[in-house]
């Protein structure tokens, strides 16, 4: 059973000490006006999120949170990194408008020169589930290529071996292209491909395997949640992935097994 003291220290990043001062010292009441006093104030699940005032400063307490962000190019995902900006800085930036930041963890990840969706959980168990490869959740991926592909084989793998599961692979006209897609003027072809797989650099890998390269790269959907084309860079928006991943199911042994393509498998059509 969540307990005041932690959520409070959750939410303001407090330590566990600070929080029970703030209790015991009648600074944290409830929306009636008592005094919450007890630090071990039990606030059952079906109860949260609930809003307390803090030194008469409304806080909103949860025992979890999500949010989807846009991250931008130029961004790794991660909590710090030495070189880089990252996608956790720009979070911490608005830390008024994230709850319980210091637990949340990327959903998967993107790399320096990939843009688009990036979920964030503070969910360790939901995290593990909607990565896991059984459970097999698509992947949208908008594409800028050097040049057309290859035919996609039904059998392609990949220079260490590995077998990508590619549910579809077409050609994207310049106007479907989401906004976050980066599109030099060098780039010959636009795809849109959906993966199952989630392996490292996937994407540019499964391009490089059908002789193409990968020029601009922006992950546009990850299972039922698809990135709003009006979200800008590295704003971000709250949402429930319980309700988005509430049908989420293992995948049969069939689905989970190495795919081909279900629709075009040659680019010669794309606009650049």
């Amino acid at each position: 059973m969540p307990r005041l003291d932690r959520l409070l220290a959750r939410t303001l990043g407090l330590s566990r000490k600070q929080s029970t001062r703030l209790c015991r010292a009648g600074r944290v009441v409830a929306e009636d006006g008592a005094a919450l006093r007890d630090p071990a104030h039990p606030l059952p699940p079906s109860r949260l999120p609930i809003t307390v005032r803090v030194d008469a400063r409304p806080v909103t307490l949860r025992a979890r949170y999500h949010l989807l962000q846009h991250k931008p190019r130029g961004v790794v995902t991660a909590l710090r990194d030495r070189r880089h900006r990252t996608a956790f800085d720009l979070l911490a930036q608005a830390r008024e408008e994230v709850p319980l930041l210091r637990d949340l963890r990327a959903v998967g990840r993107l790399d320096l020169d990939t843009s688009g969706l990036l979920l964030w959980t503070t969910e360790g168990p939901l995290l593990h589930r909607i990565t896991h490869p059984r459970y097999a959740v698509p992947r949208v991926y908008h594409v800028a290529l050097a040049r057309p592909w290859s035919p996609l084989p039904p059998d392609l793998t990949l220079e260490d071996g590995s077998r990508p599961r590619v549910q579809a692979l077409a050609p994207l006209e310049r106007a479907a292209a989401h906004p976050a897609l980066h599109v030099p003027d060098e780039a010959a072809a636009l795809a849109t491909i959906t993966l199952t797989s989630g392996m490292f650099h996937e994407v540019r890998r499964v391009f490089a395997a059908l002789d193409s390269h990968v020029l601009g790269l922006c992950r546009v959907a990850y299972g039922s949640v698809t990135l709003p084309r009006e979200l800008a860079p590295g704003e971000h928006r709250e949402l429930d992935l319980h309700a988005e991943f509430a049908n989420l199911h293992p995948a049969s042994d069939e689905s989970s097994s190495s795919s081909a393509s279900k629709s075009s498998s040659s680019s010669s059509s794309s606009s650049s």
